[in-house]
């Protein structure tokens, strides 16, 4: 199926408030609310909206200082990218792990409560990774652009 422009403002309008009611949703879409309601589900089923989530603060949560880290592995066999793939989905701290294209094997997005803790995660979950050759991590300063909406 191929979104329309209602599907489109639908989407954009989740996005930004994914708590809001039907009725204030319809009024966005220029819907009727059991046209609007329809609309959703379809979306739902069919895969678009995947999932609604609570997106919590991380300076709140005690979690203010993020750190990427690119990793290089000792090769490239499929037995160790799944070992190591397995590895970090177990770590508690991660919120992302991707396998990149350039210079490093993957890149992950770490959470933490400052530098100390940091180290504590690296010490316990990091250096015991499988078949990790280098590891080279890089603190954010200050968040300048975040957003979890795709473009629609």
């Amino acid at each position: 199926m191929s979104l329309d422009a209602t599907d489109r403002k639908i989407l954009a309008a989740l996005q930004v408030k994914g708590r809001m009611s039907n009725a204030e949703l319809s009024e966005k879409a220029n819907l009727s609310p059991s046209a609007c309601h329809r609309r959703v589900q379809r979306l739902e089923s069919e895969g678009y909206i995947r999932d609604y989530v609570a997106l919590l603060n991380a300076r709140k949560m005690g979690v203010p200082t993020t750190v990427f880290v690119e990793i290089t592995l000792q090769g490239q066999a499929e037995e160790v990218l799944e070992a190591f793939e397995k590895s970090v989905a177990r770590i508690p701290d991660v919120l992302e792990c991707h396998l990149m294209a350039g210079t490093a094997d993957y890149i992950l997005k770490v959470v933490a409560e400052n530098t100390e803790d940091f180290a504590r995660i690296h010490r316990q979950y990091l250096s015991r990774l499988p078949g990790v050759a280098q590891m080279q991590s890089s603190f954010a300063l200050r968040t300048v652009f975040k957003t979890t909406a795709l473009p629609v």
